[in-house]
């Protein structure tokens, strides 16, 4: 759930159903008023349960669908853009608006009373049994146990606060170290770990625009850098350079089952918007980077990892490529949308892939179709087409 560090500035089925880091959005529902918010959210246990729940946003709203039929279940009126990822349990996901970090009851379709205020949310984060949210104007981290969502309330909460306000991320370990990055509204540099009773043990200055997490088997940590990749392993950091002088690995998705990192790679730092065609493959076991081209453009919405820990990348050319970590082979190709084109402006919407277990959802904005596959057969189980075009794509994971 990672955006590129470049803002808006810088480019200035089978079943068919006819019935949004820079963010801006205020909270809402069907009914627009506050006090229909309200009511909604304390009837939301009332409310007919869907079962493993997708979010999806829209120009304006939420569409909550059944995970396995894709049927909506729910429009929710949220202006303007918000982003989605899951809050860690079966029933939730977190909702980033102008505001701050709302949590939203997928499972019954409604807004709980729990909230983390502040300007410009930005990365969550899940990881044994912990969620951590960072927020980039106050570069506040909190950290909470999923498993007390249930009643509704704000959950007990660890914080702690960056040093300076910056666009970061942090990833709280399974032993209650903090892994958090360092910098400040012009620059970053790289990340420190805090123990659990919040004390430095671990520090290193040499990630240049670190930028998103992932965690590999065995709790190896990766942070992206402009020039590779920043690994905490065992207690210390280890930096893996990339071949080129500029490489910015800004983007990574990371799988229990594997040792292997997936991240994007960029190499042109004067591109108003590079669109590469190779992945990085970083080995945590042996710290050492491998580059596969697949002669297709792709997107920070692009990458993901299968139930094996496959690493997954839909291309500009709409295939969704199922590739052998360990030795850069693409083994599958699903054809999964038609071509298209990432825009320069990155809050535009695109197609964009999220994972759970065995089942690839896939957004087709340019014909406002959601779609699901079968990983391992790469099978189409179905589509849904939906009244406005969808932005980002998430839905209820339970753990990480």
């Amino acid at each position: 759930m990672n955006k590129p560090t470049r803002t808006r500035t810088l480019a200035g089925t089978a079943l068919v159903l006819a019935a949004s880091m820079a963010l801006t959005a205020c909270g809402g529902s069907d009914d627009a008023s506050s006090d229909a918010e309200t009511k909604q959210t304390k009837n939301a246990k009332a409310a007919a349960a869907v079962d493993h729940p997708l979010v999806a946003t829209f120009d304006g709203g939420l569409y909550v669908l059944d995970g396995k039929t894709l049927k909506p279940a729910k429009t929710v009126e949220l202006p303007g853009f918000n982003r989605v990822n899951p809050a860690g349990d079966e029933d939730h996901v977190v909702i980033s608006t102008d505001s701050g970090f709302r949590v939203f009851d997928a499972a019954r379709q409604a807004f709980t009373d729990a909230e983390f205020k502040g300007a410009k949310p930005g990365h969550v984060v899940r990881h044994a049994g912990k969620t951590v949210l960072f927020t980039d104007g106050t570069g506040e981290v909190n950290v909470f146990d999923p498993a007390e969502l249930g009643d509704g309330a704000k959950p007990d909460t660890r914080t702690y606060t960056s040093a300076e306000p910056h666009h970061g991320v942090a990833i709280e370990l399974a032993d209650g170290e903090l892994v958090t990055t360092l910098g400040t509204e012009e620059k970053r540099t790289g990340a420190l770990v805090l123990d659990k009773d919040d004390k430095e043990i671990a520090r290193a200055e040499n990630c240049p625009g670190v930028h998103g997490e992932a965690a590999a088997k065995d709790e190896v940590i990766g942070l992206g850098c402009e020039d590779g990749v920043l690994l905490y392993k065992d207690g210390k950091f280890t930096k893996v350079d990339a071949a080129d002088d500029y490489a910015r690995i800004g983007n990574q998705a990371g799988s229990d089952a594997s040792p292997i990192l997936l991240g994007d790679y960029k190499t042109d730092p004067e591109a108003e918007l590079e669109r590469p065609t190779r992945i990085s493959l970083i080995d945590t076991r042996t710290a050492m980077m491998k580059l596969v081209d697949l002669g297709t453009s792709y997107s920070f919405r692009s990458l993901a990892r299968g139930p094996h820990g496959e690493a997954l990348v839909l291309g500009t050319n709409g295939v969704l490529h199922v590739i052998d970590p360990e030795t850069g082979k693409v083994e599958k190709k699903i054809d999964a949308v038609g071509d298209w084109t990432e825009p320069l402006d990155w809050q535009q919407p695109r197609p964009t892939l999220f994972v759970r277990d065995h089942t690839a959802y896939v957004s087709e904005p340019g014909k406002r179709q959601l779609h699901a596959f079968d990983l391992d057969s790469g099978e189409k189980l179905t589509s849904v087409a939906l009244p406005k075009a969808t932005n980002e794509l998430s839905g209820t994971v339970a753990g990480h």
